[in-house]
């Protein structure tokens, strides 16, 4: 049987990799500035299409992982809070968090779509039998 401490693990570890995509565009940015390929006003808004595609990449990236996965933090909490936990739920979280890991690195390092598109439409699906899981099981609690 899982505690509800085990899905700590995900939580942390997703937020943790977000903080990682985080510093990568702030190196990439900066490395992109001091190459004179992009001004720092071309940040003032958001971004320009003058900012070059692999900072671009990161930061769509970066947005990406404050996008659904938040409904993956409040499902999780919701699990915790009502002691909905059990190996299946454990593994889900973790599943969840290791297709966003996949999603990042296609995005930011290779990006090719059909690839990209794959782990983001499984780490959706996974989501939602999370959800699932967690909703039935807080409703027969």
């Amino acid at each position: 049987m899982a505690t509800s401490t085990q899905l700590l693990g995900p939580i942390f570890a997703l937020a943790t990799w977000t903080a990682l995509i985080l510093l990568l565009v702030a190196y990439r940015r900066f490395r992109a500035g001091s190459a004179g390929l992009v001004h720092p006003r071309e940040f003032a808004l958001g971004e320009s299409p003058k900012v070059p595609a692999a900072v671009a990449l990161a930061n769509r990236n970066y947005m990406n992982l404050l996008e659904l996965p938040v409904l993956f933090y409040v499902v999780c909490l919701i699990a915790i809070v009502f002691g909905v936990t059990s190996p299946a739920v454990s593994v889900l979280a973790w599943l969840y968090v290791a297709l966003r890991i996949v999603h990042s690195i296609v995005q930011v390092t290779y990006n090719r779509v059909i690839h990209r598109f794959t782990a983001f439409a499984a780490s959706n699906g996974v989501l939602i039998a999370l959800w699932v899981l967690v909703g039935l099981g807080s409703l027969v609690r």
